[in-house]
């Protein structure tokens, strides 16, 4: 794309920058706008190495003129804007530049894929961590059962820093969608199973991961092959679901290349 080709948009009622709007302050916007908006040059950069076109690239005027000899082409469309109008987002620093994707596809459920299932989980912060854990730890697949929140919101995507473009994502489906899954089913505890430390897990295998306050749920539970707890020495509860997941992920990596 040539410089000439740049548009540059003043108005603040201009449709773009109402879409933007909508797109960074809801979570499910996207769904209904089948575009979803990356903001900063950490998920922009993660978006490129993976392959992802933009739809739409988004400066700030400030930064236009630096970032112009690198981001130029990295779409077919690129609008800067006054840095008052490219503050679109909830941030309290908002990010000079971000990308408009169009939303992936619909994929359909792989058997024999390493799994990460997300039963009603409510934080955005801790979905985007599980994300970025099981991308790490070489799981392939995320499956979110109604209810999650959604994976391609703002705050997921922040928290997930990069994972979205190394997963293969499904979200919004009912609990029937993981008889499609052909590996064993794996579910923590915090009272029952055995220890994750001394477990022989099994690798490809899918790893359900419950709501912050009630975990997993009995229908979803009552199929897994079977359950693990976590040892906890210093005591507390419970963990936090994300910290579980990372621990549960890692322990099956480990298995994995040993």
């Amino acid at each position: 794309m040539s410089v000439d080709e740049v548009s540059h948009v003043t108005s603040k009622d201009n449709p773009l920058l109402k879409e933007l709007r909508k797109l960074a302050h809801d979570p499910g916007g996207y769904r209904k706008a089948g575009r979803v908006w990356l903001e900063g040059d950490h998920l922009c950069r993660a978006a490129r190495e993976r392959g992802v076109r933009p739809a739409v690239a988004v400066f700030a005027e400030s930064l236009w003129p630096t970032a112009r000899h690198e981001w130029s082409a990295a779409a077919p469309k690129t609008v800067v804007l006054p840095d008052a109008l490219a503050a679109v987002s909830g941030l309290e620093s908002p990010a000079p530049m971000g990308f408009i994707l169009d939303l992936p596809a619909r994929q359909d459920v792989a058997p024999s894929a390493p799994t990460v299932v997300l039963d009603r989980l409510q934080d955005a912060g801790n979905v985007g961590s599980i994300l970025r854990s099981a991308a790490a730890f070489g799981f392939q697949q995320v499956i979110a059962i109604k209810g999650t929140a959604a994976l391609w919101a703002p705050k997921v995507l922040r928290a997930g820093m990069g994972a979205h473009f190394g997963l293969r994502l499904i979200e919004g489906v009912g609990i029937d969608a993981l008889d499609a899954l052909a590996v064993p089913w794996i579910a923590t505890s915090s009272h029952r199973g055995e220890w994750l430390h001394r477990a022989e897990l099994p690798f490809p295998c899918a790893w359900l991961m419950g709501h912050e306050g009630q975990g997993v749920s009995a229908d979803i539970e009552a199929r897994a092959s079977r359950h693990v707890r976590i040892a906890q020495p210093g005591g507390e509860e419970s963990l936090n679901v994300a910290a579980a997941a990372a621990i549960c992920l890692h322990a099956s990596a480990a298995r994995a290349d040993s």
